[in-house]
């Protein structure tokens, strides 16, 4: 059993950690070794209301009377709180998610970044004046929305807090964060050394729970004038249709399938880095991932050799051990989920160049894997796989791979390689993702805007285009003057 220095089973409200209504509790599970981690609030209804209350009353009170440029330094004091917290926050989600001590230092890193970013853009996020009529002056004003909702999910809790959270705030919100109930301890955590820091009370409200229970409500929640919500198509849709009946704006980011691209004229060496870097970061489970690989012709099979000794080179264990580049899914049935779509595209003819089943660790381990002769039939081209596994397509042209990275409800990150401009120009628009690498594996940071098209989500994170989903326009006529 790890030791935890704070209390995992309260709630945050108006300032104040204690037990939910209910008094019940989840129990949190390391998936490197499957033993008891923590127990976390079981949140509902009755803690979401109170939650939106102190929220309401932090922006009538403390938070709501700051001007935009003290918000600005209790963001960057959160920031360096943060920074100085970092291997903390990083073991935590290591031992929480189950990734590698390595890649959650990163994330740790990432979110102090985010929060410095929406720091120092508090203060500027102004409004214009509109040439208009003659004795009149037409202006524009940008508000904060009010109570703002997080829904974050278990693979990235930190990022996505800085993302979101950060950018509420800094606009001027107050928020209610409900962190995913498989792994929570960073979202508690921050708000920890949040609330230590100087955010006045009420500005973040956590509340831990269920999906079902916690979720929903906040989602459905009446006093909730924004929300955003990073996770599965699926509860995207449910979250948007709660959101409906008051007309709530949303954020959503959602599933991706996102493709790699590798051209005969590719640098072979930089794709491949890209691939290991974007496949198999958080052992698959990341939104933006490379789903498919698509390689051309030319290139294939010196690209397919490379990878598979690329992947057969990763070490898999348990991410709190030096030198694991390569943890386990978040829990069991992550991997058995994995394992289906694996075991079905074997069983449609895809060949097995490396890996294809649970690794010998057992549990929630499984092997990374490479699969080649993948067709667009398939069950790992068609179906989203949050796991180690990298299918890899042969294609002959331009418009051939094209319209196969495209034919697919998602449209999130895609990635490609090569060396020619014009394709760079060409592929890049024709590609139907919101985000798009070129010669690069890693596209998230704090100064562009993530989000996606199609299925894969609306809005955007981070960036100034991911401030603006956290304030409203006002227009002003004023007349007689």
């Amino acid at each position: 059993m790890h030791t935890i220095d704070f209390d995992t089973r309260l709630m945050l409200a108006g300032g104040h950690w204690k037990t939910c209504a209910g008094g019940q509790t989840l129990e949190l599970v390391n998936p490197s070794d499957e033993t008891p981690l923590a127990h976390i609030a079981r949140g509902g209804a009755a803690d979401v209301d109170a939650a939106v209350a102190a929220a309401q009353a932090a922006l009538a009170g403390d938070w709501g009377a700051l001007a935009a440029a003290e918000r600005g330094r209790v963001l960057m004091r959160i920031s360096a709180a943060v920074t100085a917290q970092a291997e903390t926050l990083a073991r935590l989600e290591a031992l929480d998610v189950g990734k590698p001590l390595s890649q959650a230092r990163a994330d740790a890193r990432a979110l102090a970044r985010y929060l410095e970013f929406y720091a120092g853009a508090a203060d500027k996020v102004h409004g214009q004046t509109i040439p208009f009529v003659h004795g009149t002056t037409a202006l524009t004003i940008r508000e904060p929305h009010g109570v703002t909702g997080h829904i974050v999910p278990w693979n990235y809790p930190m990022q996505i807090i800085g993302r979101s959270v950060g950018a509420a705030l800094a606009m001027g919100n107050a928020c209610v964060l409900k962190p995913a109930e498989e792994a929570c301890l960073t979202a508690l955590a921050f708000a920890r050394i949040a609330q230590d820091a100087g955010l006045p009370a009420g500005a973040l409200n956590v509340v831990p729970g269920l999906g079902e229970e916690a979720g929903a409500a906040l989602a459905a929640h009446p006093g909730v004038q924004h929300l955003s919500f990073t996770g599965s198509v699926g509860v995207g849709r449910l979250i948007q249709a709660a959101a409906a009946k008051h007309v709530v704006p949303v954020t959503l980011e959602l599933g991706g399938k996102s493709p790699q691209i590798v051209f005969d004229d590719a640098d072979l060496d930089a794709a491949i880095q890209g691939a290991m870097i974007s496949k198999y970061r958080n052992s698959g489970q990341t939104c933006v991932c490379s789903n498919r690989i698509f390689v051309q012709d030319g290139v294939y099979d010196a690209f397919v050799e490379k990878l598979v000794a690329a992947t057969a080179a990763l070490n898999v264990g348990d991410g709190m051990q030096d030198g694991i580049t390569i943890g386990p899914l978040v829990n069991e049935k992550a991997a058995a989920d994995v394992d289906k779509l694996v075991q079905a595209s074997i069983a449609q003819g895809a060949t097995v160049a490396l890996g294809g089943g649970r690794h010998e660790l057992g549990g929630c381990y499984y092997q990374p894997t490479v699969l080649t002769g993948v067709n667009s039939q398939m069950a790992v081209f068609r179906n989203e796989i949050f796991g180690p596994v990298a299918p890899v397509v042969r294609f002959s042209t331009e418009e051939e791979v094209i319209a196969m990275a495209n034919d697919t409800e998602f449209g999130l990150a895609s990635y490609f390689y090569t060396r020619d401009i014009g394709r760079v120009w060409r592929v890049a628009e024709a590609l139907d993702y919101g985000i798009v690498g070129i010669n690069e594996g890693i596209i998230s940071n704090e100064m562009a805007p993530f989000g996606g098209v199609k299925e894969s989500g609306s809005g955007r994170e981070g960036s100034k285009y991911g401030i603006d989903d956290y304030v409203e326009v006002k227009y002003m006529l004023m007349g007689g003057l």
